[in-house]
């Protein structure tokens, strides 16, 4: 066999199958078109405009923001997409949670009218939501990636790629409350404002009692949660996410506004969803603490556990943004640590050790590539890439193993229905790509 030995676009071709995973996720796209959606009078949600909602209540002598978009530049677009639906002054603006996407644009929809912020006491606290460095690379928003190959973040079009997420426009809370909730009016405006951890812990739901609207902020999106984020962050308090769910599902709400996405129209449409996000996270957190008291590995849950039918249908169950596997395993860590049970895995091979005794197994270098080639050939991209990494851990300006590992990420990736996976595989490739460019054939 003839190794490769450059980066040429040619040798990076894809086959030509098993593409529904992506098509999948470019039509979830959809979801983001831009729009002003009336929820009910007086209550208008901006949609695609930013990576968040922003959603606009009209209040006695001025208007009420809830959320401010990812940026200045997306707080401009948004002001002029509600038109003359925006009553000056601007009265207040509450925060449903931390996030940038979230609170990065209030400075323009403040201005000059020094309106109260409202916020749960926690969000000054709240740790920036950051995840581990790029070590590799790898970002699950697709933020360096060509428009040829991004679709989406799972939760938003795009997350920074046009317009970077600042704390440039971020005006700290003037309001806070702490404990469970707090029912107050706003420029006659009556609402309760709901402690809802879930993708945050401070994140708060605005329920409007007189016109049955729900804002629920980021504990409830139209994908399966991102329990424990591929971008590398702490896997997210399960038990009060279900929780927070029970809340919302008991007020019956005839409109629910989600932090991301469409709203949901209908009494009975709003209790199913939120019915069916709460029942499928509260399944994957039983089955997995079940198989922990059993002595079950997590490799063994993230293949044993499964919704059932009717949630794994669910649109609100769709893995764009989380999945049931990285959910299993992060609910595992958080409450059964990072052992597995196994005692070869107490003071494991470091992986160049390993790597050196696979590859001598194996005949060598050139025999490990070989095999590596003959995985991708057959559609084998995960080994593939595993192979390649046995060889880039003893020798990690291997052109060849590279080769390997790009195009078995690129295969990888575009295959993926899950946003994120998506993203992290591709940037990782065009990552290495980078560091070794075309004309380094040695």
């Amino acid at each position: 066999m003839t190794m490769v030995t450059t980066l040429s676009m040619t040798a990076l071709a894809f086959s030509a199958y098993d593409f529904t995973g992506r098509e999948k996720l470019k039509a979830h796209s959809q979801e983001f078109s831009k729009r002003v959606e009336k929820v009910v009078e007086g209550v208008y949600t901006a949609i695609g405009y930013s990576a968040s909602n922003v959603t606009l209540l009209q209040a006695e002598g001025g208007s009420i923001i809830i959320d401010t978009s990812a940026n200045p530049v997306d707080a401009r677009a948004i002001i002029e997409a509600f038109g003359d639906r925006m009553i000056y002054p601007v009265r207040a603006i509450i925060y449903t949670h931390n996030h940038p996407d979230h609170t990065g644009g209030a400075t323009v929809f403040a201005g000059n009218d020094r309106p109260e912020i409202y916020s749960h006491k926690l969000l000054a606290t709240a740790k920036p939501d950051t995840g581990r460095g790029r070590r590799y690379g790898g970002d699950a928003f697709g933020t360096a990636l060509p428009d040829d190959q991004f679709i989406n973040a799972g939760t938003q079009l795009e997350y920074g790629r046009v317009t970077p997420h600042t704390r440039e426009g971020f005006l700290p809370p003037t309001k806070t409350f702490d404990g469970a909730e707090e029912s107050l009016t706003i420029a006659g405006v009556p609402m309760r404002l709901i402690l809802t951890p879930g993708e945050a812990d401070e994140n708060i739901s605005v329920w409007l009692p007189d016109r049955k609207v729900l804002i629920a902020g980021d504990v409830f999106l139209k994908t399966f949660p991102n329990i424990a984020p591929l971008r590398g962050l702490p896997t997210r308090p399960v038990e009060k996410w279900v929780a927070s769910l029970d809340k919302l599902i008991a007020l019956n709400a005839e409109f629910v506004v989600p932090g991301h996405m469409g709203t949901i129209t209908g009494v009975e449409e709003a209790k199913d969803a939120l019915t069916a996000y709460r029942d499928g996270i509260k399944f994957v957190y039983d089955k997995t603490m079940e198989g922990i008291s059993k002595g079950k590995t997590p490799d063994e849950l993230v293949q044993e556990i499964e919704l059932p039918a009717e949630l794994a249908q669910h649109p609100y169950l769709q893995e764009y943004y989380g999945t049931i596997g990285w959910a299993v395993r992060g609910i595992y860590l958080q409450n059964a640590g990072w052992f597995d049970g196994n005692p070869t895995h107490i003071f494991p091979l470091t992986e160049k050790e390993r790597a050196t005794k696979l590859v001598a197994m194996a005949g060598g270098m050139a025999k490990m590539l070989e095999s590596a080639e003959a995985s991708l050939s057959a559609g084998q991209f995960q080994w593939a890439a595993e192979q390649a990494d046995y060889v880039l851990a003893l020798e990690p300006q291997n052109v060849a193993a590279t080769t390997v590992k790009i195009r078995a990420l690129r295969e990888l990736g575009e295959r993926q229905m899950n946003a994120t996976a998506r993203n992290y595989y591709l940037t990782v490739a065009q990552s290495l790509e980078k560091a070794f460019p075309d004309d380094r054939s040695k």
